[in-house]
């Protein structure tokens, strides 16, 4: 049995100019971090001749081309594997919440896929791959962050080039401030699912018409690996933030809602100083930036909701188990 554990994601600043609609253009860029909420995956030998997936369902297909989960079906034909295998997917986080947990199975999986066969495959590789899944051969309107945050984990300046390759640079960072971030940090759960495809969709074909808004974006990227670099500013940061919100509900797209826009509303009347709305927007968990004694009084005034807790995973995906026996 091969298990992996892979970092879901929080991307501060840069979200949309992932897209190809943008960054075929002119370079997109994000600034995000990986965080201490995983998806695990676990492949191991199957005696019966026939492949068990197991999810929120489980299916048993004799035939890869009958498996219905379609990033593990792409997974088994792209790694060569798929008799006599099952393959298991447990989440910290339910999908569709805004912190990247598509991209985080399809890494996982191609990682745990991989190790099954005796390969060592770096992050660089994983993500490409787990993009090639996503993009090319689903066709999923998504962009390009969340499986190199989820492979390479940590804090990353990502840039997205018009050729299509990808840098990852880590940004360094002092321990202390990462550690008063983390403090500062809540996540609220907005109990809100959405489909992220659909938004995103919506964006990739507005986004002509939004580029210099999308520019504004990027470029608050770059203003926050410069924030967060030597000791660290906070109160720089939370700024950033903000006008970050400002920049991306601008953009309309069904972004943010009523109910979102009230309780980021109410967060900044008890001491917030930024705040986002994860992943392509219209539900899912909504990052506040405030300093920890105000957090009572945030939670009080947006009525208490859901919450996980904020502290940045710095590894990417990982296998954290090898059995001594892989197949019979």
């Amino acid at each position: 049995m091969i298990i992996t554990q892979t970092p879901y994601r929080v991307s501060f600043a840069g979200g949309g100019t992932d897209l190809p609609a943008f960054y075929e253009h002119e370079a997109g860029a994000v600034l995000s971090v990986a965080v201490n909420h995983h998806m695990y995956v676990t492949v191991s030998p199957r005696f019966d001749k026939t492949t068990r997936v197991a999810y929120t369902r489980v299916e048993i297909a004799d035939g890869i081309d009958r498996i219905e989960h379609t990033i593990a079906r792409e997974a088994l034909r792209m790694t060569g594997l798929g008799e006599h295998l099952e393959i298991t997917t447990v989440g910290d986080v339910p999908a569709g919440t805004g912190m990247g947990s598509s991209s985080s199975l399809a890494v996982g999986i191609l990682n745990a896929l991989y190790a099954y066969k005796g390969q060592v495959t770096s992050p660089g590789a994983l993500a490409e791959k787990a993009c090639e899944i996503e993009i090319d051969i689903l066709k999923k309107p998504i962009g390009r962050q969340d499986q190199y945050a989820a492979a390479f984990g940590g804090v990353n300046y990502i840039r997205f080039n018009p050729d299509h390759s990808v840098d990852v640079e880590p940004v360094p960072t002092a321990p202390a401030f990462l550690d008063q971030l983390e403090r500062h940090i809540i996540l609220l759960y907005t109990d809100q699912q959405r489909d992220a495809d659909t938004i995103l969709k919506k964006q990739s074909e507005g986004s002509r018409d939004k580029m210099s808004v999308l520019r504004e974006m990027r470029d608050l990227a770059g203003e926050l690996r410069k924030t967060m670099g030597g000791q660290g500013n906070l109160e720089d940061f939370g700024r950033i933030l903000h006008h970050g919100w400002e920049l991306k509900r601008s953009l309309g797209f069904g972004i943010s809602n009523q109910g979102v826009d009230d309780w980021y509303r109410a967060a900044r009347a008890n001491g917030a100083m930024g705040g986002k709305l994860l992943g392509a927007g219209g539900g899912g968990f909504l990052l506040i930036m405030a300093p920890p004694e105000r957090h009572e009084a945030i939670r009080e005034a947006v009525g208490r909701p859901r919450e996980i807790k904020f502290s940045i995973d710095r590894r990417g995906s990982r296998v954290i188990y090898i059995s001594d026996r892989y197949t019979f």
